[in-house]
């Protein structure tokens, strides 16, 4: 487990991370979100010692990561991929760090066929592509077989089977009753990947729930209705004091009641349904929503005009929406994802 009481860092005037108290449990795949800046790897490398808190306390196992007597069985770290000497091959590499802790060279051919290095094992480092940079500091991390797992963007610059590679082994670890606390920045990646969820922004926690229960309070739940009578259901709707909102001709967002509650309603007046479907935010939304005020790194528009960070119009009654106008209009969002590394 690791656990954090008021930690805080501070470089000269700014306050990178903002006495955040949190605890990451064993057996679950907890999961690190926050803009750029916003003190993850700041944090990170406050627990495995690279940086020393300004106040407060983070442990591993209710011991500070400086006083492990063998830290990398105990503690597997992937910070920087490209923290390697470029002239070693990966193997030279992963038998140097076994050598400083007795770790046989049997375990470091496990971990190059385990994280799929056996044809680069033997080429130097500094040739290496991102994704197999990203392999070998994953192997690293894995060498001592640790019960605690810390990756910090550990699927940057892989392709879809290592993507997929990574999440399964992570859940794996998870699954034997591991420790593991991973950041990223692609959040449908994260959704898929972790059980809880740790926000931050601004050095601060903003969030530290399971991953449904962080989605369900940063998001709407809503209905999408399409119906060739969609003014009479609106009318119905409306009646019922349901907020409702015309999307489209003929297709209506419904908040406030359930899927089977608005055909329920349709079906007492006889109102033909061509769509009913339940429509819950994705984990993007509940971060674009959490972190809305948290981004020191803000972009400030696209070429139409519009902003990455726009959000859903506010509700409206159909009926004042249509009475005067027969067209309706729709809000299409973007957003970008980056997998550059914070600033610290």
């Amino acid at each position: 487990m690791i656990e954090a009481q008021g930690l805080t860092k501070v470089y000269g005037s700014k306050k990178a991370v903002d006495g955040i108290s949190f605890s990451v449990q064993p057996g679950r795949v907890t999961g690190f979100l926050g803009p750029n800046g916003a003190g993850k790897s700041t944090t990170m490398r406050m627990i495995v010692g690279l940086d020393r808190p300004t106040a407060g306390t983070v442990t591993v196992d209710g011991r500070p990561y400086a006083s492990l007597r063998s830290p990398l069985a105990e503690v597997g770290a992937l910070l920087d991929a490209k923290a390697v000497h470029t002239g070693r091959s990966a193997r030279q590499h992963l038998r140097a760090m076994a050598a400083t802790h007795g770790i046989a060279t049997t375990r470091v051919d496990e971990v190059i066929e385990m994280t799929g290095l056996q044809t680069v094992a033997g080429k130097r480092v500094g040739g290496f592509s991102l994704g197999m940079g990203q392999r070998l500091g994953i192997a690293a991390a894995l060498l001592g077989d640790p019960r605690t797992l810390i990756l910090d963007e550990p699927v940057n610059g892989l392709d879809p089977e290592g993507v997929l590679w990574v999440r399964n082994l992570v859940r794996y670890l998870a699954a034997e009753g591991r420790t593991v606390f991973l950041s990223s920045h692609l959040m449908s990646e994260m959704a898929q990947t972790a059980d809880h969820l740790l926000v931050i922004g601004r050095g601060r926690i903003l969030a530290d729930a399971p991953i449904a229960d962080v989605v369900a309070a940063a998001t709407r739940q809503t209905v999408r209705v399409r119906s060739p009578q969609a003014t009479a259901l609106a009318e119905g709707l409306a009646a019922a004091d349901v907020q409702v909102r015309a999307v489209s001709p003929g297709l209506l967002e419904v908040e406030g009641r359930t899927a089977e509650q608005v055909g329920e309603l349709a079906a007492a007046r006889g109102l033909v349904l061509h769509e009913l479907t339940p429509v819950t935010g994705s984990l993007e939304d509940a971060y674009m929503n959490l972190t809305a005020d948290a981004v020191e790194y803000a972009t400030h528009g696209t070429p139409d005009g519009g902003t990455g960070a726009d959000r859903a119009p506010e509700l409206v009654d159909v009926l004042s929406a249509t009475a005067g106008s027969t067209t309706t209009s729709s809000t299409t969002t973007s957003s970008t994802t980056s997998t550059d590394g914070e600033a610290r």
